[in-house]
């Protein structure tokens, strides 16, 4: 009986090991791409008007990054 709650406390313990390196894996993985894939910012957004020949006004960019960060 004692090998039972032996076992089982192993794989509990294993179990929640696992999930914190999953875990700290994970968030360095997902800092290193926002690194090296930031989200769109207003000088990308006045960048995508001017090569579509336009001067965005600063209301329009505000829209635009106001529309975005409600997704």
């Amino acid at each position: 009986m004692t090998e039972f709650w032996s076992s089982l406390g192993f794989f509990i313990f294993g179990g929640i090991i696992g999930a914190i390196i999953g875990f700290l894996l994970t968030r360095r993985a997902f800092q290193k791409q926002l690194k090296e894939n930031p989200p769109v910012t207003e000088k990308m957004i006045r960048a995508m008007y001017m090569q579509m020949g336009r001067k965005p006004s600063e209301a329009q960019i505000r829209q635009i990054m106001k529309t975005m960060k409600q997704q």
